[in-house]
């Protein structure tokens, strides 16, 4: 990295993400997942508000715009949050932070069905495979005690980041109509705001419950928000803009070894030897769907270069 403090960015977002896992399953004991969910999103959302403001970026757009931040804002946020939230009733956290390792494979996999990653080399094909096989020895559908519900809610928010990834590289990180593309950190505020909108028409659902005082509890959900949504989101763009994605997807590996260690120091969670080759499958999987020797960005299309760029980093949101 050509930034030395770009290793302590690292180092801070694999914390605060892999730790967002933990949190959730803390909040649990006090709020219902969706108004965790809820609020992790309004209050990052907040954040988002605060720092464009202070940068002077403004958060305005036409309705086709906010039409396409919405998309995201579901699929990236409202839904993967809840379901994780509703997955950690009966998922650990450690083993939620590392099937959400499994995104970068499902971007791929919508992005090579919606025709955005038209090549699919060997070396890709083979990642996908071992990756999912991973999940497959992790979820153990011949183990009757397997928490099946709760991993499959973890599989479909991780799957539906990897629909989010591909429109979002579609429609809202390239210029359109030859204008110029829309700031990061601005896209990723109107996301938030977006999804906070979105996520209040679910409170009628799960919302509504009286929710418990528990110190320990409501700190945990204003730490996700404030600092693994808001701060988080921040350091994310902050960092892709120093090193370049493939060094800012460093936090792709780092994040559930973050979670299974912080799962089992403060919660007592255990791995068992399946779960933890698993694991080893998930991440080499990553890692062979990573591009090598990739053509020169400036030879690609912006929404080429945009959708590769996210299926090396993506944040956990």
């Amino acid at each position: 990295m050509n930034h030395p403090a770009s290793y302590l960015r690292v180092g801070a977002l694999a914390l605060l993400w892999g730790a967002s896992f933990l949190l959730i399953k803390l909040a649990l004991t006090a709020l219902s997942p969706v108004q965790v969910a809820f609020t992790r999103i309004a209050l990052g959302a907040a954040v988002l508000v605060v720092l464009c403001a202070l940068r002077g970026i403004r958060l305005r757009g036409d309705r086709r715009l906010w039409a396409h931040v919405a998309v995201a804002g579901f699929f990236a946020s409202a839904l993967p949050w809840v379901l994780f939230s509703m997955a950690e009733r009966t998922v650990d956290s450690g083993l939620a932070g590392v099937l959400n390792a499994t995104t970068p494979l499902w971007t791929i996999l919508f992005g090579f069905l919606a025709g955005t990653q038209r090549d699919v080399p060997p070396r890709m094909l083979a990642g996908l495979a071992i990756g999912f096989g991973g999940v497959l020895l992790i979820m153990a559908p011949w183990d009757a005690t397997a928490s099946g519900i709760g991993l499959l809610a973890c599989l479909g928010a991780t799957a539906s980041y990897g629909i989010a990834y591909v429109h979002i590289g579609r429609n809202l990180t390239a210029s359109r109509d030859g204008g110029p593309a829309p700031v990061p950190l601005a896209t990723a505020g109107m996301q938030l705001v977006a999804a906070t909108g979105i996520a209040a028409f679910a409170l009628p659902l799960d919302g509504l419950p009286p929710v418990r005082f528990d110190l320990v509890a409501l700190l945990a959900v204003a730490v996700l928000g404030v600092f693994g949504t808001g701060v988080g989101f921040a350091l994310n763009y902050r960092l892709i803009a120093d090193e370049g994605p493939t060094a800012a997807a460093t936090v792709t590996y780092l994040m559930p070894i973050v979670s299974v260690l912080l799962g089992a120091l403060v919660l007592g969670e255990q791995i068992g030897p399946r779960v933890v080759l698993g694991i080893a499958l998930v991440l080499a999987g990553v890692a062979l769907t990573r591009r090598t020797n990739r053509p020169s960005p400036r030879r690609l299309p912006p929404a080429a270069r945009v959708f590769t760029d996210l299926t090396t980093n993506h944040p956990m949101k």
